[in-house]
């Protein structure tokens, strides 16, 4: 059944309203039936599968569809005779009642005649087989069918399934409306953010009033000494009121203001919040089913199983929900093959007649960990070595020096099976590549635990939601990117004398192993911002077959980034899986880890990367420190830059404050020397504003002014300048010794 774009129940088909009351239904049979097998007499059980089948009944003869009728009201019929104790409901009961309902819902999701598809014989010996359960006789032998109906289902790819209604009041929205509208939230969310600017520039106006006050005052005190006429001391006095009121209306504006600021901030926020939860589902959901494959598969083998699940409530997001039925499917049917052993082997082992297989959900580090493990046999390790070596995937030298994890990597390859013939059970040869392929793709990992006699342990992470990921920014080509934080090994700043080459590629040791280092830039055709770095910053990402440590101009740091999916028109856009905006609306690309591995495959065996030995050289002779010198003067710009200069520094220039900001802020500096008076932004503004940067106020700044009194030092130390000079009272060795005291040096 496809979803409907905003319809809700009252806009849906006769035929779309049965097909929820059949899915609501049959999953009430399925798990009241495989309850019963475990306890019949469970009085409050029966109950609720009489309702279920007579709900049935009444529903498909209003929709003519006569078989489902036929074998809702013979259901129905056995179910009160076990209400009255005539009859119990034991394991081959349960078998016939469930072959029943999956008639049921096959026939309903077809929604055509039985005579189209020719199970007239079949649904005939399914009626008969429940008139003798109801009746308490033997039981016929029901002939099994190629059909969906009576096979379990192997685990395929996922695709886009209908929506499951639960018993609360619902609106079916399409998933891409959903989208659109998680889009839009996250655009009032940056908007809301940027009222944060207003706010700022309010501020910085009130601070500017402050200034024009003060200098008021100073005018005021200069003239009384003077004698000037009194029209003028009324005039002064008159600006200096409006000046005051005005600051006084400024400040009540800038109160209200960051009052709004504040509101739309948090309702921004729970609106977005709000919109993510309409895209999470309990874990439950995702599960129904399992219980009953599990009962089927174990009566299939001769095995004896139980699953338990942990964590029923754990939210989800629905498309990694629906995405996690096809792996965790396999999983499940991997270890009751594979695993559990038979009970008479268990009990030669001292173990539980009855295997386990365990599922637990839970929330760790920010995403979302589900653990699907069996108490069965675990991994015969010298069977798997003797596989890898039939199959020509490794020599018996090299496979008795791999290591266990290396030997578990075996199973993850195509069409890997440690079997000698493949059955419907083992998945014909589908091996746990499916599962890794769907996980990486949902943006997790697997990791596998296993021995012999200890049974095996599966371990996704994932994200929680597919709406919101942690990722690491970054930027590459003054653009702006993000990686994945799951998929990201560790970060990296290299010297250049870590840097070594082999082959002509470019590597870095770490922990003992050579890891390729590869220039992003280069990879997306950009050019590089790294030579004008002392170190490489390096992110280090990996597959399961490579390693590489990516080289980008600049690590931003961490943010949670709310994902939008790229335009479909675009296609797959290679390296690129969705994008994002950041908190000032600037966009950013998310990169799409498993596709950027194999462009870095393919880039090296090709030979078109750039290389870094130039970057490697220039650094090595970029030892001076470098000095920053704001002034709005050229003559002094000029002098101090040359001075300077003389004694072995690098030195860059600003024209004003803000000049000096943009450039500190994109560069790097061990020093920023800057004057008082200057257009845009004065010099205790700067001060300011590099003090309160997270990522600069460990630079050292001296104010070199004409103003000498004891309240401009004090004003410009109290900004968090390390250094005042006067300009009428240094000489050249004055300056550079105020340097060497606050870095050093030149050599």
């Amino acid at each position: 059944m496809k979803n409907d774009h905003g319809k809700n129940l009252s806009d849906l088909s006769m035929q779309e309203l049965f097909q929820i009351e059949i899915e609501t239904q049959a999953e009430t049979l399925t798990s009241g039936l495989l309850s019963l097998e475990k306890n019949p007499a469970l009085p409050p059980v029966i109950e609720s599968l009489m309702r279920a089948a007579h709900s049935l009944k009444g529903a498909s003869r209003l929709m003519g569809l006569r078989a489902i009728e036929q074998l809702a009201h013979v259901l129905e019929d056995v179910f009160v005779a076990a209400q009255k104790n005539a009859i119990v409901i034991g394991a081959d009961a349960v078998d016939v009642c469930l072959r029943a309902v999956d008639a049921m819902t096959h026939i309903a999701a077809r929604k055509e005649s039985v005579d189209r598809f020719g199970w007239e014989s079949e649904l005939d010996s399914i009626v008969t087989a429940l008139e003798s359960v109801r009746k308490g006789a033997a039981l016929p032998m029901l002939t099994p069918r190629e059909s969906p109906l009576l096979n379990i289902p192997e685990p395929a790819l996922p695709a886009e399934g209908p929506v499951i209604e639960n018993s609360e009041r619902v609106l079916r929205v399409s998933a891409d409306r959903l989208n659109r509208i998680l889009g839009l939230s996250s655009e009032l969310v940056v908007d809301a953010r940027q009222a944060q600017t207003q706010v700022q520039a309010l501020l910085h106006m009130k601070k500017k009033h402050a200034d024009v006050l003060r200098t008021l005052d100073m005018l005021r005190d200069a003239l009384s000494g003077l004698g000037v006429n009194e029209r003028a001391t009324i005039y002064l006095a008159q600006l200096r009121k409006r000046t005051t009121d005005f600051q006084q209306l400024l400040a009540e504006n800038l109160a209200e203001a960051d009052a709004f600021d504040r509101r739309l901030g948090t309702t921004a926020a729970r609106v977005h919040r709000e919109v993510i939860l309409t895209r999470m589902r309990p874990l439950a959901d995702g599960v129904q089913g399992f219980q009953r494959m599990v009962r089927d598969l174990a009566r299939a083998t001769g095995k004896k199983v139980e699953l338990n699940i942990q964590g029923l409530r754990t939210e989800v997001d629905r498309d990694v929900l629906e995405k996690l039925e096809a792996p965790l499917t396999h999983l499940i049917r991997n270890a009751i093959d594979h695993g559990i052993e038979f009970p008479d082997e268990r009990r030669a082992k001292n173990k539980p007649e009855h295997g386990t297989v365990q599922l637990a959900a839970s929330y760790s580090g920010g995403m979302l960990s589900i653990v699907l493990e069996d108490d069965g046999c675990g991994v015969d390790f010298e069977q798997l070595k003797r596989k890898i070596v039939e199959r020509g995937l490794s020599t018996v030298e090299m496979v008795e020096r791999l290591t266990v994890d290396e030997l578990v990597e075996f199973l993850f390859l195509p069409k890997f099976s440690t079997r000698d013939a493949l059955t419907e059970l083992s998945g014909r040869g589908v091996g746990l590549d499916v599962v890794r392929k769907i996980v990486q793709t949902l943006g997790g990992t697997v990791k596998t635990s296993t021995g012999p006699g200890r049974g095996t342990r599966f371990t996704l992470h994932l994200p929680i939601t597919l709406s919101l990921i942690p990722a690491l920014l970054v930027e590459i080509g003054q653009e702006s990117y993000a990686f994945p934080l799951a998929r990201i090994d560790r970060l990296l700043n290299i010297a250049p004398a870590q840097v070594q080459y082999i082959e002509g590629h470019q590597y870095t040791v770490i922990d003992g192993d050579n890891v390729g280092l590869l220039d992003a830039c280069s990879l997306f055709g950009k050019k590089s911002g790294s030579e004008a770095n002392l170190t490489l910053e390096v992110v280090v990402l990996s597959d399961r077959l490579s390693r590489y440590g990516v080289v980008v101009d600049r690590i931003v740091g961490e943010r949670v980034l709310a994902v939008q999916s790229l335009d479909p028109r675009l296609g797959k856009v290679r390296d690129i899986s969705a994008a994002a905006l950041l908190e000032d609306g600037t966009p950013t690309l998310i990169i799409d880890v498993d596709d950027f591995v194999r462009s870095i495959d393919h880039a090296r065996r090709g030979g078109t990367l750039q290389h870094m030995e130039e970057w490697a050289d220039n650094q090595k002779r970029k030892v001076e420190k470098r000095v920053l010198v704001v002034d709005d003067s050229i003559t002094v710009r000029g002098v101090e830059a040359k001075l300077l200069e003389m004694h072995g520094y690098g030195v860059a220039t600003a024209v004003d404050g803000m000049d000096g900001w943009n450039r500190v802020r994109s560069e790097r500096f061990d020093l920023v020397i800057t004057d008082v008076d200057m257009p845009r932004m004065d010099g205790v503004e700067l001060v300011e504003m590099i003090k309160q940067d997270a990522q600069l106020k460990a630079i050292p700044v001296m104010i070199v002014s004409y103003k000498d009194r004891p309240e401009d030092r004090q004003r410009g130390l109290e900004a968090g300048a390390d250094y005042y000079l006067t300009k009428g009272s240094f000489h050249d060795e004055t300056l550079i010794d105020a340097v060497i005291d606050l870095i050093g040096k030149a050599e």
